[in-house]
């Protein structure tokens, strides 16, 4: 009888011990605060990328996929002239898919990009959206070739100030360029990694974009 009072109460000790080790341990423990993302996509839908159009709205697709209910997608064509498409849920899929294949097909004949422009609207919205307490994101889906009103074109003389600028309201942008061309892509990487890290630059032509997804995904926490 005693020997078994003396079992019984060894084990409520070490009960007691173990309980107050994971008390401890959960009062300690430092909980990541979740941080909606909003998610940017400019979709190039100009005659010189009809080819990879089809490629690149999927994988706008597949990374809407692995977003949050409480994240945020906007989805921005890029052709002559550049405006929003989608605004709203990242997992409403089929209205995203919808969104791109009627208004990305329009007219085959265009022929201009307006990458300055849709970038300029891009970290617009990215601002307003970490004043809102979301984490931003943009990714450009195109060749990136300067066509058409050279006033809409990216001003790669100008862009890393307005980067360098850009980061310091917000500090974790991620930038992620796909489907363009090698040589395209180290020119972006020769001019922007002065003022973004690697981390957060992200670039791909069409055979890596698997693995720039992976790396867009893990820079925005998803």
């Amino acid at each position: 009888m005693f020997k078994r009072t003396v079992v019984l109460g060894i084990i409520l000790v070490t009960a007691l011990y173990v309980i107050k080790c994971l008390v401890v341990g959960f009062a300690n423990m430092e909980l990541s605060e979740f941080k909606p993302v909003a998610a940017i996509f400019l979709l190039d839908t100009s005659a010189s990328n009809k080819n990879l159009q089809d490629m690149q709205e999927q994988t706008i697709l597949r990374i809407a996929k692995r977003l949050d209910s409480e994240d945020h997608a906007l989805i921005y064509i890029v052709t002559q002239d550049t405006y929003n498409i989608y605004n709203g849920n990242p997992h409403k899929l089929q209205m995203m898919k919808k969104a791109m294949h009627t208004r990305g097909g329009m007219d085959s004949t265009n022929w201009g990009t307006a990458y300055g422009l849709a970038l300029k609207k891009a970290v617009g919205d990215a601002l307003m959206y970490q004043q809102e307490g979301y984490k931003p994101a943009i990714m450009i889906l195109g060749d990136l070739e300067n066509e058409g009103d050279i006033t809409k074109q990216i001003n790669w003389n100008t862009l890393p100030s307005n980067i360098e600028k850009t980061r310091k309201y917000i500090p974790d942008l991620t930038l992620a360029f796909l489907y363009a061309h090698p040589q395209k892509l180290d020119e972006v990487r020769q001019t922007l990694l002065p003022v973004i890290d690697e981390k957060h630059l992200i670039m791909a032509s069409e055979e890596n974009v698997d693995l720039a997804v992976r790396k867009f995904l893990e820079a925005i926490g998803r």
